[in-house]
């Protein structure tokens, strides 16, 4: 974990135009300011097609090359679609190493099951490649440790897919918050809200013709095959998902996180169940969390199954400070005075929201972060959200889920994030692997 010292001593060199990770010159590969980015995508079904849009719309600076997916029926859909967005077949494989043995491919994303996040970052790394991951970025408090290290080690660019970190409203309203336009910013709330319907309990089928369900599982503890957790239900089982905390808390949260400037808490504290059905669902899906800093708060609020809105969003945040209080979302921010009177708005245009029937998150803030990690492969800019900056977001809602676990507050020290005299929740930040597939730097 990054402790506070080294974390302000990265923003200090980020603000002086040093790109955190590497610069251009450093890599075995030099991308050059008028090359194309070639890339390799990596779990193919949802977000990969957010993914795809994105380097679609920044084409004239990059290209994929290369596809992977376990299950061939999603890997030839996409490697189709693939071909009609970017004018070239891609190489489409089931084994995504194959995809990182091949010197043509300078970046990869990745968009896979959670419990693959960290080891395929830290095997593209190693394989002298560039890293867009999804949030979250690992799918426990070690495996952050490890990616933040491997980075550090290897100095390839790593963005994770915190997309809110490019949305040029959010950049605006964030950097007005520091400036005072709230005061002194002190307490930040998230939710998200959603009518998610039941996973039912599953049994235990022949796996599917199309599926390679041993790569599919890869460093998770084999398991036998059910016919509700492929391929998106494995959310909610603990083995492969970090439930919604980490599915989109992260994105409001890290939103919190930034706009009070904060790093580790004191305290993490978690309360919630699984309230609305009885079924295969491992973890909540109502919660409320907190995070308390020694002047500071950020709560977090989940409802998976009840979409009722809170000021009228079904996600968000909201910054409260000493002169009044920014509600921010991904389609505006309003600002209120102390008494909750509204005295600034702005709302993005139409052409830039995300469709409620867009269910993969096609959307401008995605693709300008794309946007963002091509320029610092080419030309060394820094990131919009680093490896180093966006884990710690994922670090502390991890850590919550080990308190919702434990049913009790957890104490940090507040240099490193690592548990205070706390033995129980500290063997509960590693997670078991399957021999041989254990993620190393």
């Amino acid at each position: 974990m990054l402790t506070r010292r080294e974390f302000s001593k990265l923003v200090t060199t980020a603000a002086a135009g040093v790109a955190v990770s590497s610069t251009a010159k450093s890599y075995a590969r030099v991308i050059g300011a008028n090359e194309r980015v070639n890339f390799g995508v990596i779990g193919l079904n949802s977000r990969a097609y957010a993914h795809l849009s994105a380097l679609t719309t920044n084409k004239a600076n990059a290209a994929i090359t290369h596809v992977a997916d376990v299950d061939s029926v999603i890997l030839q859909k996409f490697a189709g679609e693939t071909e009609k967005s970017m004018g070239a077949a891609p190489k489409a494989d089931k084994d995504f190493r194959k995809l990182l043995e091949s010197k043509d491919v300078d970046a990869i994303t990745i968009a896979t099951p959670d419990h693959w996040h960290t080891p395929i970052a830290i095997l593209g790394m190693q394989a002298d490649k560039h890293v867009y991951v999804e949030k979250p970025c690992s799918h426990n408090p070690h495996e952050v440790e490890l990616l933040v290290a491997a980075q550090k080690k290897m100095g390839k660019q790593v963005q994770m897919g915190n997309q809110q970190r490019s949305s040029p409203h959010s950049i605006e309203i964030i950097d007005k918050i520091h400036n005072g336009l709230i005061g002194r910013a002190y307490y930040a709330k998230a939710w998200y809200c959603n009518t998610r319907k039941t996973m039912g309990t599953g049994k235990v089928v022949p796996v599917p013709a199309t599926l390679d369900w041993d790569l599919w599982q890869g460093p998770a503890p084999r398991q036998q095959y059910m016919d509700n957790v492929h391929p998106y239900n494995w959310h909610w089982l603990r083995i492969y998902g970090t439930g919604e905390t980490l599915n989109n808390g992260t994105h409001e949260v890290d939103v919190c996180r930034w706009a009070l400037q904060t790093v580790w808490p004191e305290r993490i504290t978690a309360s919630g169940g699984r309230y609305h059905f009885k079924d295969d669902w491992q973890f909540y899906d109502t919660l409320v969390t907190s995070f308390e800093y020694d002047d500071k708060m950020i709560s977090w609020e989940n409802m998976s199954t009840n979409g009722m809105p809170l000021y009228n969003r079904d996600r968000g945040s909201a910054i409260h400070g000493t002169e009044g209080t920014v509600i921010l979302d991904r389609d505006g921010y309003e600002v209120h005075d102390l008494k909750g009177k509204l005295v600034n708005e702005y709302k993005i245009p139409k052409d830039k929201k995300t469709s409620s029937a867009d269910l993969v998150g096609r959307d401008s803030m995605t693709d300008l972060h794309f946007a963002n990690l091509i320029d610092g492969i080419r030309t060394g800019a820094k990131l919009n959200s680093p490896i180093w900056d966006a884990s710690t977001s994922v670090a502390i809602l991890l850590m919550s889920n080990i308190a919702w676990e434990l049913n009790r507050e957890l104490k940090l020290d507040t240099k490193t994030g690592a548990f205070v005299d706390d033995a129980e929740a500290t063997k509960m930040r590693k997670r078991e692997y399957e021999k041989g597939w254990e993620p190393r730097i």
